[in-house]
């Protein structure tokens, strides 16, 4: 595998602003990407858009989605075991008015269904909120989820056992005392083993924070600050077949500190530990809001980059000494 680092658009972009891309492999081994834009973020004219990457390269940017004059924000792609392509967004002035709507494909982002909100009467957004949906071994669907108020921020799952037609939230988890301000949100996850289920989460705090469940994320234990520091911006996480850990963030500490660099880090342990393992962004400005999935040979992870493009990078996950050799 290559490693591929380019733009899904240039200076031609047909909105002023773009934030929040997500991204999902399609069945016939191509990728799909979605993201928010407009003329700004919280703009009422923003909307979903996306595009496809085929051998050929990106396709020109597509209007997915616009289901009223109304901010349009954080769209979440989702691949299906049976193969039908998921995506989820939030709709409303601000995250404490959200309302999560979806639809689906099942021609890999060609035709899509209706929008419809996710859950009835949702008031806050339930679903994911940023990050992918993970399946476990027992066939559950897990969504990372996250509720915003003007007095704290908060995470909990949304569970479906009916392959995401209808979902149940978990209570929000309790927080640790070292966690500062307002809390946590847009939690990424992944399952090591049987009903064994784990979180990284963007925080108030300066760290980013983690919860474990043992029971297939039904239960938590409190969200505690890590070693890892944090911006208050945007992460997400892949675990590969091999069970090593691909995270991508902005590993810098400050409560809505510099979004730069843009870094992936590796864990053999299980998140115990990182390391820094490649730069994909150092310069000023912004490269924030890492969406990043397991492709064969590698990783493909999209980003924000200075809110103007979205770049993605796919490559392959080699140590050290496999890079040298």
């Amino acid at each position: 595998m290559i490693p591929i680092h380019e733009h899904l658009f240039g200076d031609e972009r047909p909105f002023a602003a773009c934030h929040a891309p997500t991204i999902a492999a399609l069945p016939d081994g191509n990728l799909i990407a979605a993201w928010f834009a407009g003329t700004a973020e919280g703009h009422h004219d923003t909307a979903i858009w996306g595009a496809r990457r085929t051998p050929a390269g990106w396709s020109p940017p597509r209007l997915l989605v616009k289901v009223g004059e109304v901010p349009h924000w954080n769209p979440v792609l989702f691949s299906a075991p049976d193969g039908v392509l998921h995506l989820w967004w939030k709709v409303g002035p601000s995250p404490r008015d959200w309302t999560t709507w979806t639809m689906t494909s099942a021609d890999g982002g060609q035709r899509w269904s209706s929008p419809r909100t996710l859950v009835p009467g949702d008031i806050g957004g339930r679903g994911p909120v940023k990050n992918k949906v993970i399946v476990l071994s027992d066939g559950t669907w897990l969504a990372p989820a996250s509720r915003e108020t003007a007095e704290r921020w908060e995470v909990f799952v949304d569970r479906s056992d009916d392959g995401g037609q209808t979902w149940v939230r978990s209570p929000a988890l309790p927080h640790d005392p070292a966690l500062t301000g307002l809390g946590v949100i847009q939690p990424a996850l992944w399952e090591s083993g049987p009903a064994q289920v784990h979180m990284l989460n963007r925080s108030t705090c300066e760290r980013v924070c983690r919860s474990d469940s043992t029971d297939g994320g039904r239960t938590w234990r409190t969200v505690a600050p890590t070693d890892l520091p944090n911006n208050n911006s945007g992460l997400d996480l892949a675990r590969l077949p091999d069970g090593r850990l691909v995270l991508a963030c902005n590993p810098v500490a400050g409560n809505w500190a510099a979004r730069t660099p843009l870094t992936l880090l590796l864990s053999g342990d299980n998140g115990a530990t990182w390391r820094i393992w490649r730069d994909l962004e150092t310069a000023d400005g912004e490269y924030s809001y890492p969406s990043i999935i397991p492709v064969p040979g590698g990783v493909a992870v999209v980003y924000t980059w200075r809110r103007e493009r979205i770049a993605c990078w796919t490559g392959p996950v080699l140590d050290e000494e496999q890079r040298h050799s």
